[in-house]
């Protein structure tokens, strides 16, 4: 039953941990929380539907089209409604963010009502019996094309010239200015990014959820607290963070009250802000004066 549970909560933490990067990738680059992420993340699920079953498109180029298409989203988002606040108050970029989530679940509801719709089996992946351990389909598709994006993202970031400029910006935005970097477009570009693998995160929930209007607030409640656990601002913490929470929902879940699967991520929340609250691997903050 451990490892039936463990692999449950290592499938479940792959989609938050592509949830917590998307909100870390933002978060790192311009210090805004986007509170709207997750419609976001419903937006792409949504968008994979339409593809699939109103359209006809294969799973797959119907993926590819919804993950261009929450990109472009996200750099007109940033470039439209971000940039023209950038010099007013903190909390304007945390209502827009939540405004702009709200118009998406709003479109949502006008289309679909409050209607709750099942997306075609997509994952013809035949299942690994490993004793009595079965690994399904689902959650060899999901773990394996994590890792992918995972392998592809870290291997960018630490391997390449466009990596390089990402850690110039993350060290200091003036900094990056100096030496010619368009940190303007690369703030553009990196909400982008948080769009796309967001509406991968949701891309791979539709499948083996139900999809509804309302999807994306659990979603992005289970994202912050991984990236609360991992620490703000630390993208392999995300990672991290999220893997941890998939993880202590199953065996909450299964060893103390099924019903604490619904709460872990606050309890999670506010155990690391009471005992920790840089996180696992966040940098605690020193204040001189």
């Amino acid at each position: 039953m451990l490892m039936q549970l463990t692999i449950s909560g290592i499938s479940q933490g792959a989609i938050y941990a592509l949830i917590a990067l998307s909100l870390t990738v933002v978060y790192r680059s311009t210090t805004i929380v986007n509170f709207g992420h997750g419609d976001f993340v419903m937006a792409g699920a949504f968008l994979s539907y339409v593809l699939v079953v109103l359209l006809g498109v294969a799973f797959i180029p119907a993926a590819m089209l919804a993950v261009v298409a929450m990109f472009l989203l996200g750099l007109a988002f940033s470039r439209g409604l971000i940039r023209p606040i950038r010099g007013g108050p903190h909390i304007g970029f945390a209502l827009m963010c939540i405004s702009a989530g709200y118009v998406f679940r709003g479109i949502a509801r006008i289309v679909w009502g409050r209607e709750v719709l099942p997306m075609p089996r997509v994952f013809e992946i035949e299942p690994i019996f490993i004793g009595d351990l079965i690994i399904t389909g689902d959650a060899v598709f999901i773990i394996s094309i994590t890792a992918i994006m995972l392998v592809v993202f870290f291997g960018v970031l630490a391997l390449t010239d466009i990596g390089k400029m990402v850690q110039a910006v993350y060290q200091s935005a003036r900094g990056a200015q100096l030496i010619g970097i368009n940190v303007d477009r690369f703030n553009d570009f990196t909400w982008g990014i948080g769009a796309a693998l967001g509406a991968i995160g949701g891309i791979l929930i539709a499948p083996i959820s139900l999809l509804h209007p309302d999807l994306g607030a659990s979603f992005l409640i289970k994202g912050f607290a991984a990236m609360t656990l991992g620490g703000f601002g630390s993208l392999y913490g995300a990672v991290l963070g999220a893997l941890i929470l998939g993880l202590s929902e199953q065996y909450a879940g299964a060893y103390i009250n099924s019903a604490l699967i619904d709460i872990t991520a606050y309890l999670v929340i506010v155990l690391v802000l009471f005992l920790r609250p840089h996180g696992l691997f966040g940098r605690k903050t020193v204040v001189k004066v």
